[in-house]
C-alpha cells in the first residue's frame, strides 16, 4: 500500500494526463501529444514531444503503463504502442480523489477538474464538496481580511491582490454551486462510460494517428 501511494504522490500533471488517455485507448506517444493538443488540454500543462516521451519512460518503469507492440508505416519512425496497467488505471483514480479537494495547487486542481470524469458521480460529488468548504473559509478569511485592512485605513493600492483572490473564491464558489446542482440531477452524463463513440471523436483519432 505504501509504495502504491509514493507512485501516487510521484505523478506529475502531465502523466495523471497520459494515464487518462490510456483509459480511452492503447495508443503511442506520438498519438498523445496531438490528442492533448487537439483537445487543448496544452493551455493546462506544458505539452512537449520531449517531455511526454520522458513521461512514458516514467510511467512505464512505475509499472502504469506497459508496451503491447511496435508498428512502422512508410518512412515514419517505428512507434510503440502503450496499454494501461491495471495499477495504471488505480493511479488515476487516486491521483484525482486526492487533489480534487485541494485548493492551495491550482494546476494539480485544473487537472483534477478536467479529469474528475473518471470518477463515480457519488465520489465526485463528495471530494467537491469537500473542495467547496476550503473554498468558503479561504473566501471568509480572505473577505473579513479586506473589511478589517479597510477599517485600518491600509492604503486601497496594496490591497488589490487580495481584492482579486476575493473575486476569484467567490465566482469559483457560484460556478462549483452550479455544477454540484447540476450532478445532483440527470441532465448531466457523467463517468468514463458516458462518453459517445461520436464521428467526431472517431475523427479526432484517426487524425492524432496519422
Amino acid at each position: 500500500m505504501g509504495k502504491s501511494r509514493d507512485v501516487v504522490a510521484g505523478l506529475t500533471p502531465l502523466g495523471v494526463m497520459v494515464l487518462a488517455l490510456l483509459r480511452e485507448s492503447d495508443m503511442h506517444p506520438y498519438e498523445m501529444v496531438r490528442l492533448l493538443r487537439a483537445r487543448h488540454d496544452d493551455r493546462l500543462i506544458t505539452v512537449t514531444n520531449g517531455t511526454l516521451y520522458h513521461t512514458v519512460a516514467r510511467l512505464q518503469r512505475a509499472g502504469l503503463l506497459d508496451e503491447v507492440g511496435t508498428d512502422r508505416e512508410g518512412n515514419r519512425p517505428e512507434r510503440t504502442t502503450y496499454t494501461l496497467t491495471d495499477a495504471g488505471r488505480e493511479a488515476v483514480v487516486a491521483w484525482v480523489r486526492r487533489a480534487l479537494p485541494r485548493i492551495d495547487r491550482e494546476t494539480d486542481a485544473r487537472v483534477a477538474l478536467a479529469e474528475s470524469h473518471n470518477l463515480d458521480r457519488d465520489d465526485a460529488v463528495a471530494l467537491l464538496q469537500e473542495r467547496r468548504e476550503a473554498l468558503v473559509a479561504s473566501y471568509a478569511l480572505h473577505h473579513d481580511g479586506l473589511a478589517a485592512a479597510r477599517t485600518k485605513g491600509v492604503p486601497p493600492q496594496v490591497l488589490v491582490e487580495i481584492e482579486r483572490q476575493e473575486a476569484l473564491l467567490d465566482a469559483e464558489l457560484r460556478w462549483l454551486d452550479s455544477l454540484l446542482t447540476r450532478l445532483g440531477g440527470d441532465e448531466l452524463r457523467w463517468g468514463p462510460d458516458a462518453f459517445d463513440d461520436t464521428d467526431r471523436y472517431r475523427a479526432q483519432r484517426k487524425a492524432a494517428q496519422q
